[in-house]
């Protein structure tokens, strides 16, 4: 088998070495300076990374700042609205309690109306009520004067508050000693009374038994009433109605004459008729006289 020699190429020559040595450093200066700017590409990465991470973190804090500013609002918003819900609540209150107001104050209003109208109305009728006793009195008064002087053409007849008081004494009414029997006399003289006190209206009659001061007290109340009795049963019998009689004995206990002579003891043997008008009485006791 021939051996091979070896060819021109396959051996390098000088200046092959030199460019495979430039070569060899154009790729270890070229892998250097990528590597620097791969490194510096990094750096800016991580420069603009921890920037971004800065900004993330600021974000964050904004983000949870405006959550809080959002959540305080909220609940300020929840609280204004809870404020205005009880304005309105309030406001609606104030208008319901001025609208209250305003019906008491109507019905106040009206009471008050009412009470002086009611004051008025009462005073127009006690001004007709007391006009009216006015009259009454004035009727019955005019009454009384006129049988004051009838009577006082028969005996001594006085005039007082609420009427008359006729006396009656021996002069002019006579009974027998220690009787209570009316004479003729007498009768005649109850007759003529009788007529004048059938023309009068609404009186009531008293008729009121004396005595002298002599003998005993007891026995001169007694003879005293008796013979009251019977002067209203005189006027009674006459026609007078017996419901207006009054009867009493006093005896010697209202003497009109102290002295112990014949005549004083004739004025205090005497027999009284005290006469009222009703209509007098009712009038000063409705509205007494001014």
């Amino acid at each position: 088998m021939a051996s091979t020699a070896p060819g021109p190429q396959s051996t390098p020559t000088s200046s092959g070495r030199v460019a495979l040595i430039l070569l060899a450093a154009l790729l270890v200066g070229g892998a250097g300076y990528l590597a620097n700017r791969a490194r510096q590409h990094v750096e800016r990465l991580n420069t603009q990374i921890g920037t971004l991470e800065e900004a993330l973190a600021q974000t964050t804090v904004d983000a949870e700042a405006a959550a809080q500013r959002a959540a305080t609002a909220e609940r300020s918003a929840i609280d204004a609205t809870a404020s205005a819900a009880q304005s309105r609540a309030n406001a609606d209150q104030a208008r319901q309690d001025a609208l209250d107001s305003d019906e008491r104050a109507i019905v106040a209003d009206r009471r008050a109306t009412d009470a002086v109208q009611f004051l008025i109305t009462a005073e127009e009728e006690a001004r007709r009520a007391r006009e009216e006793a006015d009259e009454i009195r004035r009727v019955a008064e005019a009454e009384m004067n006129r049988l004051t002087e009838a009577l006082g053409q028969i005996a001594e007849t006085r005039r007082t508050a609420l009427g008359l008081v006729m006396s009656l004494d021996e002069g002019y009414l006579k009974f027998d000693f220690d009787q209570a029997e009316l004479r003729p006399e007498s009768r005649e003289l109850l007759s003529r009374i009788a007529g004048i006190l059938f023309t009068a209206t609404d009186s009531a009659i008293t008729i009121t038994g004396h005595t002298d001061a002599r003998g005993e007290v007891e026995y001169n109340q007694e003879l005293s009433e008796r013979r009251a009795r019977a002067v209203a049963d005189y006027l009674i019998a006459a026609g007078l109605p017996a419901d207006v009689f009054t009867v009493e004995g006093l005896g010697m206990s209202h003497l009109v004459d102290p002295d112990d002579t014949a005549e004083a003891h004739s004025k205090n043997r005497r027999v009284e008729l005290g006469i009222v008008n009703a209509r007098i009485i009712e009038s000063y006791a409705s509205f007494p006289a001014r």
